[in-house]
């Protein structure tokens, strides 16, 4: 499994329930009296899942990560776990839910059968497509190299990031029995006046350490040296007219990431 900073945690995971809740709709979450959310990283959908409990459930965080639980745990309680053994007996929780979890787990269906052994009820995964993700920027050049990055980024990674559209295979691989699949489009946007996570985002693709970070996935999907010193060239270029439109108030930028709610009863 890949593992995560707490800051991209934060990045990622934050601001994905601020403008709608509806996606949380199939959890049932007024019959809920226990819930635990896997790979919760920092606790970001912890927090929500507490807050949108109208029976007051008890919302457990687990993860194999300690520094990210030390900040989940200023929210809810959590216990140290791997998702393909977790920590609990059977039918500990009527609900277990994961958010963008299955899509870094080299075998899904195993971590959704150890799901389902310690829940009573529901089973629930919150994933993203992340082939499918579409960016609209005042900067001309930047949709099209977020996706050249975006593909060579996912040619090497070994687990299926666009598990999102098709979970529900994933759970009939499993006794679990599939109740619903909804998607839902998350959309980002980045305007005047900018908070500072975009401006550190936007000197980030100035220096070009965002693909830096990612060069050895890159890599081993096949885009070449050159390639990839042709592509983080043209990728810093299209950072410094990101900061300039910045400088200008000019600057703008949507990105849509669809992503799928798939509840399975035990």
């Amino acid at each position: 499994m890949r593992e995560f900073s707490e800051d991209y945690l934060r990045r990622t995971r934050r601001g994905m329930w601020d403008d709608s809740r509806e996606a949380l709709a199939p959890l049932a979450l007024e019959s809920r009296s226990r819930i635990l959310d896997v790979g919760c990283g920092t606790g970001e959908l912890s927090r929500v899942l507490a807050a949108e409990s109208p029976s007051g459930a008890e919302v457990v965080g687990c993860d194999a990560d300690s520094a990210l639980l030390e900040v989940a745990a200023d929210c809810v309680p959590v216990v140290a776990g791997d998702a393909y053994e977790l920590p609990f007996p059977d039918d500990a929780f009527d609900l277990v839910v994961c958010q963008a979890l299955l899509i870094n787990l080299p075998d899904p269906e195993a971590a959704l059968a150890e799901f389902a052994r310690v829940s009573s009820d529901l089973v629930a995964a919150v994933e993203p497509n992340n082939a499918a993700v579409s960016v609209d920027s005042s900067v001309d050049a930047e949709g099209d190299l977020e996706r050249r990055a975006r593909r060579a980024y996912l040619d090497g990674v070994e687990t299926d990031v666009a598990l999102g559209a098709d979970a529900r295979a994933a759970f009939e691989a499993t006794p679990l029995e599939v109740l619903e699949t909804r998607r839902y489009d998350h959309v980002r946007t980045v305007e005047p006046p900018y908070d500072e996570g975009a401006v550190v985002a936007a000197r980030r693709k100035a220096t070009g350490a965002g693909l830096a970070d990612d060069r050895e996935t890159m890599l081993s999907g096949g885009l070449t040296e050159g390639e990839y010193d042709d592509l983080r060239s043209e990728w810093r270029q299209m950072g410094r007219d990101v900061v300039e439109q910045m400088e200008a108030r000019e600057y703008e930028r949507e990105e849509t990431v669809p992503f799928f709610v798939t509840v399975g009863h035990v």
